[in-house]
Parts: C-alpha cells; sequence; structure tokens
C-alpha cells in the first residue's frame, strides 16, 4: 500500500509529462481521454477544423497605411459621393437668366451713310448675329481661346486639370474653360473666383452644350466678351480699335482682337506701348494657330504686317453736338410711336438717321465762323448767346442738318427743337402763301397779288369790313413808308402792310395756311389774330425749316422725319407711313417764293447771296431782340438759323442789344451769314439750281402818293388805295401780267434802310393809335397782338405767354422746350 497522497482531480501523466495539476498521471491513457485540451496553433477543434492561426499586429509606420480593404472602400465612397454629388448638382442648378450686364447694349445712332454718331448707355456694346462676323474673325479667336472648340465637349476635364495643377504647383493661375466656360461665366454669372461659381458654371455649361448649338454659343461668346476701351463684343471692339464694322474687319485686325481677349487692357500696345513685344508675340500665336488648324495659308501668314490699332478715344458720346441730335431722334422715335421711351432705354437699337456727316460739320462749322467765333468775354451780352439750325432736303422731308448749341455737356437744351423763341416776321411769308391760295382781296376788293398797293404808314390801324380792330403796330424806327406793294412790303418787311393784310385774308385762313405747309397745330401763340403776321408764335427752328421745305417743293408738304431704319437684334421695326400732299396750290408757293427771293436780291436778306446761288428767304426779329431768325432755301435744301438770348444762369430770355459787337441783332446779320456760309458748303458739290416758278405776280397798280404829288392833294394817311377807272385802264395796259413760270426776281425798291430790321413791335409809351378815317374810336386790343397791351390787357392763353417771358422765361434743366 502505498503513502502516497491521492492526486487531485484524479489527472495521471506518463513519466516524464505532467497532467492539469503539473503532476505526471499514473495511467498513460488519461491524457487521451483529456475532455478539455489546449490546443496549440493549427490544432483541430472538436469538430475537425483546423483553426487559423492570428496575424500578427502591425507596428511602427506600418500603422499608417491602409490596408488594400480600406482603400477599396473609399475608392468605392468616393465614387458614391462623387456620382450623387453630380446627379445631384445636374439637378439643383439649371440655366439662369442672363445677368444684367451681359445683356445691358447701347442704342447706336448712325449718320446716313452708316458712320457712328454716338452711342448711349453705360455698357458699350451692340450684339450683332454671328453671320455678320467675318469666318476669318471667328477662327482667329477660335485660335486664341479654344481650337477644338467644335469637336471638344462643353467641359474639357482634362484641361481643367492641367491649369489645376499648374496653378498649385506655381507655374502661374492658367485657364482651363472651354468659350462654352467662359460664355457662361461672362452672360449667366459673373467674374469672381469663388468655388460656388466654378461649379455652377460647370453644370450650366453641360446643360447649355446640350441644349444650345456651337454657332449659338460661339456668337453669346463673342457678343459678351470684353476686349478693352469700354468695348463689350466684338462689333464694338471694332470701332473702338479701328473705327469700323466688324464685317470690314481684316485677318490681321481681327488676330489682334482676338489676342485682346487673353489681357485686354495690358495687350492695348497703344495705351501701353511698352507691352508691344508681348502683343506682337500674342498676335503671331494667333496667327500661327490659324496656320496650324489650316484656317490660313503660310503664304498669306508671311505677308502680314501688324495691324497697328487707332488712338484711345475719350468718353465723350454726348458731347458737342451729339447729344443734341441723339435727343432729337430719341424724342422723334418715342414721340412718332416707333418705340415707346422705357422700351428704348433698354438699349440695343441701331437707328440710321437721316442726318449726313458732310452737311452736319459744314452746319457746325458755319456757326462757329460766324456767330461762335464773334463772341467775346468782355461783352456781358454775350454771355447769352445761343444758336439753333436745322437743314431739311425739300424731296423727301430729310433732316440732314442740326445745331441744337455749343455743346450738350454744358448747354443740354436743344435750340433746334425747342419751342418758346418767337419767329417774328419769318411768319410774313404763310401770310402772303394764304393771299395767293385762299385767292384773297384786300377790304376795297382788289387781289391781293406781289403788285397789290398797301398803306405802309407807321402804326396804322388794320381795318377788318366792320371798321377798326384797335391794332395798330409799328413799323421798325417808326417809319412811315407810305404806299407800297406787297412785294416791297417784303422786302423792307412792314409790318403795317402784313397786319392788313392777315385781317384782309383772314386771321384763321392765315393760321390753317402755315399749319398745312409744317407748323405744328399745337404751337404756342399760333393765335388767329392780325397780329399773327408779326410772328408772336413760338415754332421751332425745325418746324420752321419744314415749313419753308414745303414752298420750295412747289407748296407740297411731307411731314420732315429724322430716322429712316430702327431695328434690334437685325430685326427692322415698321416706321410710320409717311405721304406727300398737296398743302397749298403751286401758283400761291411759287408766288411766295418770287418774292421771297426779293428779300434776297435786294430787301433785308441781302447777306444770304453769299451762298452763291439763287436764293429765297425771309429774315425775322422777336420782341425786345431776344431771337434774330434767317429761314431761306434753294431748289434743293431749306434751313433756318435763330440766334437767342438766353440767361445761362436762370434761363430767362434776354435781348441780344449789343451781342457779338452789334447795336442791334437782326435776321440780316450773324444768322444770314451763317444760313449763306452753310449753304454754300453743303451744295458744293452739286450744280446751282435756279428756281422754276409758276408765279402769279398780279397787275401793277399806280402809287397814288405819285398821284398825289402831281394833284397837289396829299392822301390821308391811312386811307385805302383806289383808283379811278382811267388809272386802272392805263395800269392794266402797262402790266397786266397773267400766270406764268418765274425765274429771276426783279423787284428792288430802295427803302429808307439799307438793312431795315423787322420785328413784331411795341407801340410807343404814350402813343395811342389813331382813330380809322370815318372817326370812330379804337377798338380794344386783340388778344394776341405782341406789343405793350399784349402783357397788360391780353387774357386767357395770352397769359401763359405772360408767364414764360416775365416770370422767369425758359429755365435750363429741363429736357425738352418749355412751354
Amino acid at each position: 500500500m502505498s503513502h502516497e497522497p491521492p492526486q487531485p482531480g484524479g489527472d495521471h501523466g506518463e513519466p516524464g509529462q505532467k497532467g492539469h495539476g503539473g503532476w505526471p498521471p499514473r495511467d498513460p491513457t488519461a491524457a487521451a481521454t483529456n475532455p478539455n485540451p489546449q490546443p496549440s496553433d493549427g490544432a483541430h477543434d472538436l469538430k475537425g477544423r483546423t483553426k487559423r492561426a492570428k496575424r500578427p499586429r502591425r507596428t511602427g509606420w506600418r500603422r499608417a497605411i491602409p490596408t488594400w480593404r480600406m482603400t477599396l472602400g473609399g475608392v468605392l465612397l468616393l465614387a458614391l459621393l462623387l456620382g450623387g454629388g453630380f446627379l445631384a448638382g445636374y439637378q439643383l442648378v439649371g440655366i439662369p437668366a442672363a445677368n444684367a450686364s451681359a445683356t445691358a447694349q447701347s442704342n447706336v445712332y448712325l449718320y446716313a451713310d452708316g458712320s457712328v454718331i454716338a452711342r448711349d448707355g453705360e455698357i458699350n456694346r451692340e450684339n450683332i448675329p454671328l453671320h455678320r462676323i467675318p469666318r476669318t474673325v471667328q477662327r482667329a479667336v477660335l485660335a486664341a481661346e479654344d481650337r477644338d472648340f467644335y469637336s471638344e465637349p462643353a467641359i474639357d476635364i482634362r484641361a481643367m486639370t492641367r491649369a489645376g495643377w499648374n496653378t498649385l504647383t506655381g507655374k502661374g493661375r492658367q485657364g482651363g474653360s472651354t468659350i462654352t466656360q467662359q460664355y457662361v461665366k461672362n452672360y449667366y454669372l459673373g467674374q469672381e473666383q469663388t468655388v460656388v461659381r466654378k461649379a455652377k458654371e460647370f453644370f450650366i455649361s453641360i446643360k447649355l452644350g446640350r441644349e444650345q448649338s456651337k454657332d449659338e454659343i460661339l456668337e453669346g461668346y463673342l457678343n459678351t466678351s470684353y476686349f478693352g476701351r469700354n468695348s463689350y463684343g466684338i462689333q464694338a471692339a471694332s470701332h473702338a480699335y479701328y473705327g469700323k464694322n466688324v464685317e470690314d474687319l481684316g485677318t490681321a485686325e481681327g488676330a489682334y482682337l482676338a489676342s485682346l481677349l487673353n489681357a485686354p487692357s495690358a495687350y492695348d500696345v497703344v495705351a501701353h506701348p511698352g507691352n508691344r513685344d508681348a502683343v506682337l508675340a500674342r498676335w503671331a500665336y494667333v496667327l500661327d494657330g490659324m496656320v496650324k488648324e489650316d484656317w490660313l495659308g503660310a503664304t498669306d501668314r508671311a505677308a502680314m504686317t501688324f495691324p497697328l490699332p487707332g488712338p484711345v478715344k475719350p468718353a465723350t458720346a454726348l458731347s458737342g453736338q451729339r447729344g443734341y441730335l441723339v435727343q432729337a431722334v430719341e424724342d422723334y422715335v418715342t414721340g412718332h410711336g416707333i418705340v415707346d421711351e422705357k422700351t428704348l432705354a433698354t438699349g440695343g437699337y441701331r437707328i440710321t438717321t437721316t442726318l449726313q456727316k458732310k452737311k452736319q460739320n459744314a452746319l457746325v462749322e458755319a456757326v462757329e465762323d460766324n456767330v461762335l467765333s464773334e463772341i467775346s468775354d468782355d461783352r456781358e451780352a454775350d454771355r447769352n448767346v445761343r444758336v439753333g439750325g436745322a437743314s431739311i432736303d425739300p424731296s423727301d422731308g430729310h433732316v440732314v442738318a442740326m445745331y441744337g448749341g455749343v455743346d450738350y455737356t454744358k448747354q443740354y437744351v436743344n435750340n433746334a427743337t425747342r419751342r418758346d423763341y418767337q419767329v417774328g416776321s419769318t411768319f410774313k411769308p404763310f401770310v402772303l402763301a394764304a393771299a395767293v391760295a385762299n385767292g384773297s382781296t384786300t377790304q376795297d376788293d382788289r387781289a391781293i397779288t406781289p403788285n397789290t398797293r398797301y398803306d405802309g404808314t407807321n402804326e396804322r390801324t388794320v381795318q377788318s369790313s366792320a371798321g377798326s380792330t384797335g391794332y395798330a403796330p409799328a413799323n421798325e424806327d417808326d417809319v412811315d413808308y407810305g404806299s407800297l406793294t406787297v412785294r416791297e412790303a417784303t422786302d423792307k418787311s412792314v409790318n403795317a402792310v402784313y397786319a392788313q393784310m392777315a385781317q384782309d385774308v383772314g386771321p384763321t385762313e392765315v393760321r390753317d395756311t402755315a399749319i398745312a405747309l409744317g407748323i405744328p397745330r399745337t404751337t404756342p401763340d399760333l393765335t388767329p389774330s392780325p397780329s399773327i403776321a408779326l410772328g408772336p408764335a413760338t415754332a421751332s427752328v425745325v418746324d420752321m425749316a419744314a415749313a419753308y421745305a414745303t414752298l420750295a417743293d412747289h407748296g407740297r408738304q411731307r411731314a420732315y422725319t429724322l430716322v429712316t431704319e430702327v431695328s434690334k437684334n437685325g430685326t427692322a421695326l415698321r416706321l410710320p407711313a409717311r405721304t406727300t400732299r398737296r398743302a397749298i396750290s403751286r401758283e400761291a408757293a411759287d408766288t411766295t417764293t418770287s418774292v421771297l427771293r426779293s428779300v434776297v436780291d435786294g430787301g433785308t436778306g441781302t447777306a444770304a447771296q453769299g451762298a452763291g446761288r439763287p436764293a429765297a428767304g425771309k429774315t425775322g426779329t422777336a420782341e425786345e431782340d431776344k431771337a434774330a431768325w434767317f429761314a431761306g432755301y434753294t431748289p434743293d435744301l431749306a434751313t433756318v438759323i435763330a440766334v437767342m438770348g438766353q440767361d445761362p444762369d436762370t434761363g430767362v430770355q434776354k435781348p441780344l442789344y449789343g451781342a457779338l459787337g452789334l447795336a442791334r441783332m437782326n435776321g440780316g446779320g450773324p444768322p444770314a451769314r451763317t444760313w449763306a456760309a452753310y449753304t454754300a458748303a453743303a451744295l458744293e458739290s452739286s450744280e446751282a439750281q435756279d428756281f422754276e416758278l409758276e408765279a402769279e405776280e398780279g397787275p401793277e397798280e399806280p402809287d397814288p402818293d405819285e398821284e398825289a404829288e402831281e394833284s397837289g392833294a396829299p392822301r390821308e394817311s391811312g386811307q385805302p388805295v383806289e383808283e379811278d377807272a382811267e388809272g386802272a385802264d392805263n395800269a392794266a395796259s402797262r402790266s397786266s401780267k397773267a400766270p406764268g413760270r418765274r425765274t429771276e426776281s426783279a423787284s428792288k425798291s430802295p427803302g429808307r434802310r439799307t438793312e431795315p430790321v423787322d420785328r413784331p413791335e411795341t407801340p410807343a409809351p404814350g402813343r395811342t393809335p389813331p382813330s380809322d378815317p370815318a372817326g370812330r374810336a379804337p377798338e380794344p386790343a386783340v388778344p394776341g397782338a405782341p406789343g405793350r397791351d399784349r402783357f397788360e390787357d391780353a387774357p386767357g392763353e395770352n397769359a401763359s405767354w405772360r408767364d414764360r417771358f416775365e416770370d422767369g422765361g425758359f429755365v435750363e434743366g429741363a429736357r425738352g422746350p418749355g412751354r
């Protein structure tokens, strides 16, 4: 019996082995039946499966390297995020409306020959269709910016990646945008450098590439890109650098404009001559690219020289006469319902005017030589001098020239279109035209013709069929002319005669004839009274030119026009229909012209002879010398010049006494000389034309003053001119003229003044109109009659006249003419 204690758990191991307790078992088979063995690496489990050995833990730097599972998962996750982001961006980012600056255009105003007068608006842009841009210019732009434009997608990923890499690696910021992307940035977005803007550009470009053709995108790009010199778009750039339309650009010029897209300001070789080498290198790069793409022959390329652009022009879009012309054209376009004011303000309109550049320049030069050159800072009156002028072709009613003032940026009221200055005696021809057109007679039933005699006594009271009208206008300098013919009265601009003639014809008929000739019905102070003959009406210079153009065209009237075409984006707008109608008979118009020829040949308008060709015209002076006019015409050109007085500070109309060194301003002085100088220059390239007139001269009448002297019985002033039967027979036998063609004026009776001045007259203080021969007391002053009573007694419409001329006049600052 053994004295060893029993082993716990009953485990026994073989000699040299230990069981769970570390003792060797007594039974060698016990180990084989051990229910919970501890398997070593690679041992089998109870089911006979082999267990995989554990991977040793990564230590050190190896822990920073992702496993392949992590890499694969990351790539898949990134792809999922990118795909989702692309889909979300494509769905969420739509094509927006164009930004305001991209669509803003200037309105372009053109002379009749297509040359530019001015561009208005803050953005100097004129959109044009792609077909107007020469193919060589289009390809020059592609060679400079995107040679694969027509074959590549809207987004060039490789170029964007390359540009991004070069920027990151310090090789400078480089563009990787296609023309489509650049167009999207210009037209829909902006120039800011942000991730959000770039993301929007990406998605909009993709969508735009699917919705618009390549030609449409290229057209938009060329119309929105900035080329320097404040020019947006290829058309504006063409004018800014080469002074021509884009259609007229050559290949070398187009290549230079394409070069500017890379650095518009820096590559302006005129403004920055120090960059000439860089500019030439860029220009050569564009041309060489065209050769490489087979868009330009190598021989043609070798023969090209750099096309130096024109000088940089200052921003004077509306300075000088430009502003006046633009204002007049805008008023015409909106006033005739072609385009409303708000729509015109959106820009983009191309307006071809009737103005002729040569005649416009001639008018400006004539004003400068004959009026502005005489202005002196030493004369107080000279600061008030203003000038307006307008010239119309009688054959079609086209306004071919206009002078609005010294400079629109300094005096922005257009003196050619304003309606607040009396036209004075330039209205008198309308009285004569009305008399002949209506077959009017005097108070004693004699037909009114150029040879009809009237009493020219100073302050003779105008007589009506009912007796005295109470209106007794004074002649210039209170001259008594006695008996004289209508022709002589026109030469001397005798107020007494024309006031009576207006009464004989009928003031309403005179007004209607003036309107038929072209004076607007709404003209202020166009009042039907005897005083209408002396020109209290305030028609504009253009209005008067239109009416005189009707006389020049033998009584055929057509409304004047300032435009021949208005278009936007290549589409022409419909213009109002223009018709020609007969305003008065040819006999009436030609008779008036015959008399007005005498005014130039030997009357108040002799200075107009300086035109060097047959001319007809009439002088006129407003009350108190506040304006002096000359209105005249040749067979092929009607022109009116007015010199006006206005205080530049208050806008109040001022007399022109002492202005330009003259004691008194009259229409036969600076206005007539300006008219002559302009007409000579405007028509110098055309052969002088003579008037072909069918004028009714009427029979000559005996002079009652001469007869009175022979009989020794002086005729009482104001007595109607009468003939006895014998005198009438003798007059008829001496000079009874049937209507016929008249090409030369001959009546040149000398007056008491070598250059009389005509103006609506105010009776001298304290002087009262004489009673008529029958002894009747004078009637109250006729409303509308210019003179002292006009301010004191004239009611109604004339009160507004007083307000304008006494209480401040026309104040500069309003955009259009005052009322």
